[in-house]
């Protein structure tokens, strides 16, 4: 074995021995897959992957995302080794409280971890959406003699990955859109936590991406040469690409290599002695680089630096030589957003039948994304129904990466982890749209973007029993509860155009987490904002709509989106019978719960107890706002299918009940 051999089985048996002593000390972890992975890692990570550990957000850098999260050792001991803020002492505390080496890696924790991972599957989906964007802005921007916008995106992804139903739609949609930049490395281990994967896996995995529309390569994943040639093809291909390694999870241990023993415990002291004597490794000693392997591993530092000082100057020409491209291209990797709203929203006059908060949630799109051009979205089958198309742009598709509308087909699950992928490119603002009552699907996707502070946008539409004759199937009930529940999402409902305008203001400027934005498929009227207050109140969450007539106010009637106006109804009702009636519009509690003290006490004083919400869905999370002596009108029921209008009556969601329960409460 030559020289630079013995030094590249050095590296990766560091990596093995650093895997297997952090699961150790933190009795709890997965040390089989890093073990198994570690040569495939290895080869990637020193003789292709363009990055620069001293500065890990860099643009054009590689993209790498461990799909199979829960190996996340093999990750942290290639940025600790690499030369990323990963320290020893942080290896040390893997697992433990306030290390930035959690059981699985978290964007904006770790420097180095592109993606938050461990729900398997959704890395995968991630992937495709920053292969999207880079599509999207190597177009946009690139000229025949600078090429400012060139990079891969890697994953490792695991037999798990691939059994969950989101790595179907992505890769579909990865291979429908000839994804070439997108590498993907597939741990073919054949263990799972129950044992051999044949128990519940036997698909033809290699002929199923061939069927996407990928290009299939199948090596030894224990082979650096084969490891080499495969990524080389890969990079020339013109679509995505699955490298299926072979490889046993465990590598090296005596008696757990290849078993379900080594997947998801500790190997336990004796195993890691006999482990690290059969790898070459001391076996006295936990946690240790040698200095060789350290010298090799950071040359990543200098080479990183390199790299971005290279393109660094390609972007000075560029700027020189295409001032205006130059201008723009900044502006989106950077986020920056309009600093005049009041002109580039939208204004909508007064209407007794008005729109639907999905159609003015598509003209607002319309109208700003001629000024925020890095806006970039679609729908999941739902186009027309979501009114999510930009009508003046064109498709994004395997033969056009500018267009900026975006069909993802019947695919919720990988849309909303595309979304992410786009948003964590750092250049584009995505949205995507489907129906309320499939955001259960979304879900896992919400959560991650929540978790890790990533400004995804999803357009709900449909939003309640309101959508009518499809009936409870489609009716959702107890998704607005269910999303509001997650930290750090914010969920908008408004209740006509303009405050739709200010909703989609909100959610874009949101760079902190997802906002969801919540519209009916019913017309509701457009507010007459010179008797009611300005629809900009919106941006704090909540807002007086239509005062108290009087000093004081014998009841406050709270309600979101199309329940807004049943309010403003009743009130009329109650104020000619002498009822002094505050109605105030909470499109946002999220963003309410935001404001101060003196704010909030303002819209609903504490003196004020009588006070009645309508939302036509669960009651859930209500009685926060309206406090032990108010009232929630809800629908802790399944909906009806039947017209709208039938069903609001049939359910309650009059002028009339409302009045009559305001009359109960204040008796």
């Amino acid at each position: 074995m030559s020289q630079n051999q013995d030094l590249a089985k050095n590296c990766v048996n560091t990596i093995r021995s650093l895997s297997m002593d952090a699961v150790q000390a933190a009795n709890s972890g997965h040390p089989g897959m890093p073990m198994g992975m570690a040569d495939a890692a290895y080869v990637l990570w020193t003789k292709f992957l363009k990055h620069n550990p001293r500065n890990p957000r860099w643009y054009n850098r590689d993209r790498f995302i461990l799909s199979a999260g829960h190996g996340s050792m093999l990750l942290y001991s290639l940025l600790h080794l690499s030369g990323y803020e990963v320290s020893l002492d942080e290896i040390k505390k893997f697992r433990q409280l306030g290390s930035i080496t959690p059981g699985h890696p978290e964007f904006g924790l770790t420097p180095g971890v592109e993606t938050t991972t461990g729900p398997l599957g959704q890395g995968f989906g991630t992937g495709v959406g920053m292969a999207i964007a880079e599509a999207f802005m190597a177009e946009t921007f690139n000229k025949d003699e600078f090429n400012l916008v060139d990079h891969y995106i890697y994953a490792i992804v695991s037999d798990g990955d691939l059994m969950e139903g989101i790595s179907h739609e992505a890769a579909s949609l990865a291979g429908h859109l000839k994804l070439g930049k997108l590498i993907y490395l597939y741990d073919s281990n054949k263990i799972s936590i129950d044992g051999s994967t044949d128990l519940a896996f036997t698909d033809d995995t290699d002929k199923r991406f061939e069927a996407y529309g990928w290009d299939v390569q199948i090596i030894d994943g224990h082979n650096h040469e084969e490891i080499e040639n495969a990524i080389k093809n890969a990079q020339s291909a013109d679509r995505p690409s699955l490298i299926e390694c072979k490889t046993h999870i465990g590598f090296g241990s005596p008696n757990k290599q290849g078993t379900a023993a080594s997947h998801g415990a500790p190997l336990g002291d004796e195993e890691i002695r006999l482990t690290k004597k059969n790898l070459g490794i001391d076996p006295d000693k936990t946690f240790h680089v040698p200095k060789d392997v350290e010298q090799e591993m950071r040359k990543a530092i200098d080479l990183g630096r390199e790299w971005e000082e290279k393109w660094k100057a390609v972007l000075d020409d560029y700027e020189k030589v295409h001032p205006v491209d130059g201008v723009t291209f900044k502006k989106f990797v950077s986020r920056t957003l309009p600093d005049n709203w009041d002109e580039v929203l939208p204004e909508f006059e007064s209407d007794a039948k008005g729109m639907a908060t999905r159609k003015s949630s598509g003209e607002v799109l319309n109208h700003i994304s001629k000024h925020i051009y890095n806006l970039v979205g679609g729908s999941a089958d739902l186009t027309g129904s979501n009114n999510t198309e930009l009508t003046e742009e064109s498709i994004f598709s395997a033969t056009n990466r500018t267009g900026r509308n975006l069909h993802y087909g019947v695919r919720e699950h990988a849309m909303a982890a595309a979304l992410n992928g786009m948003a964590l490119d750092g250049a584009i603002i995505p949205y995507g749209g489907t129906f309320l009552v499939f955001s259960d699907y979304n879900k896992p996707a919400i959560r991650i973007a929540a978790l890790s502070e990533i400004p995804s946008i999803f357009v709900f539409t449909h939003d309640s029993i309101g959508l009518g004759e499809d009936g409870p199937t489609h009716q959702p009930v107890e998704h607005l509860a269910a999303l509001r529940a997650i930290p750090n999402v914010n969920v908008l409902r408004p209740a006509d155009a303009n405050e739709t305008a200010y909703c989609w203001k909100a959610a874009i400027e949101k760079y902190d987490g997802p906002s969801t934005l919540i519209l009916t498929r019913q017309a509701q009227p457009t507010l007459d904002r010179t008797v009611y207050a300005s629809a900009k109140g919106a941006e704090k969450g909540a807002y007086i709509l239509k005062k108290e007539k009087g000093e004081h106010s014998d009841l406050i009637l709270i309600a979101t989106g199309s329940e807004v106006h049943l309010a403003l109804e009743a009130s009329v009702i109650l104020e000619s019978e002498g009822v002094s009636v505050r109605v105030v519009s909470m499109p946002c509690v999220e963003l309410f719960e935001q404001q101060d003290d003196d704010y909030k006490k303002s819209v609903l004083p504490p003196s004020v107890k009588k006070r009645i919400s309508i939302e036509a869905a669960t009651t859930l999370g209500w009685h926060k706002w309206v406090g032990s002596e108010g009232l929630a009108i809800g629908l802790d029921r399944f909906g009806e299918s039947a017209p709208y209008k039938d069903v609001f009556e049939q359910l309650g969601f009059t002028k009339e009940n409302i009045v009559a329960k305001a009359k109960e409460l204040l008796s």
